[in-house]
């Protein structure tokens, strides 16, 4: 497997064996796992986060069984390897903090909030309206919000304590958003605003944005501007533009070292800019190689 990447086709036929009964199966697998960890940890922790609960389940038992047991190098082998899926990156970044975090629970809680929308979704819908669906069951059912009174409280970046407390900040209530809305089949992106976050939709008209950390509420591109010039930003129309999800999660980093530094917990605050300062550096190498 030397130099193959998780959407390799190689990749994908040890997907498929992963449910393989037989014991020469399972051990030779777990031999190619084992040679390749920067490669098959954040492999094997997509599949614990993807559709398949099945297969997530099968996943879920070889990372336990190789012992993929350091979240911290996990992290820093996942941002090496280029290969950026926002739900992977998020159970990653979190698992830095918390260890025993229960990826199943996460991603069924995200399954059951967007099995309530398809409850809720008449088709056909615009991508508008199947949006105002997941706002009701989000903010209103679920009673996801911001969190104005501990705005700064590193809990908020962090997605198992976001969907167990149901509040955050801008960033992570947009992941929230985000990653239910691919379980829905919904084309939205994520949009870093100065100072703000965002859901951004570019193929239902004229672009709109949802503000997650204000109860989903929609506005068009004037309408951002508006609230980034009333916060003394001048704003352009590259503001708008959507957010790879590398830069999104050097963001999360940076806010995790922000609000640590601010609760005087140093360590934690060193190893968020460590992550930030790893990411920026594998983005430059990448750009010159």
């Amino acid at each position: 497997m030397d130099n193959a990447q998780p959407h390799d086709p190689r990749w994908t036929a040890l997907a498929g064996l992963l449910d393989d009964p037989s014991p020469a199966v399972h051990q030779a697998l777990l031999t190619e796992f084992a040679a390749n960890p920067a490669l098959a940890a954040p492999f094997l922790h997509g599949l614990v986060a993807g559709a398949d609960r099945s297969l997530a389940r099968h996943a879920g038992r070889y990372l336990e069984e190789l012992k993929f047991s350091d979240p911290v190098a996990e992290f820093r082998l996942f941002i090496r390897s280029l290969n950026y899926e926002l739900e992977t990156g998020a159970i990653l970044l979190a698992r830095t903090v918390s260890p025993d975090f229960d990826i199943g629970a996460c991603c069924q809680a995200l399954d059951d909030i967007a099995a309530r929308c398809r409850e809720l979704i008449v088709e056909p819908s615009s991508t508008r309206e199947k949006c105002r669906v997941l706002n009701r069951v989000l903010f209103h059912e679920w009673g996801f919000h911001g969190n104005v009174e501990h705005y700064t409280d590193p809990l908020n970046s962090l997605l198992d304590h976001v969907l167990a407390r149901r509040s955050g900040i801008p960033i992570s209530l947009s992941t929230i958003y985000l990653l239910v809305a691919h379980r829905l089949d919904l084309d939205l992106e994520p949009v870093g605003l100065p100072g703000h976050f965002v859901v951004g939709c570019f193929n239902d008209g004229a672009p709109f944005f949802i503000d997650a950390f204000d109860g989903g509420l929609f506005r068009d591109a004037e309408e951002v501007f508006d609230l980034l010039r009333s916060r003394q930003i001048e704003p352009t129309l590259t503001d708008l533009a959507p957010t790879p999800i590398r830069e999104m999660l050097t963001r999360a980093c940076r806010n995790l070292a922000h609000h640590y530094a601010a609760a005087n917990d140093e360590p934690h605050a060193r190893l968020f800019a460590s992550f930030v300062s790893e990411f920026d550096s594998t983005y430059e190498r990448n750009m010159q190689a």
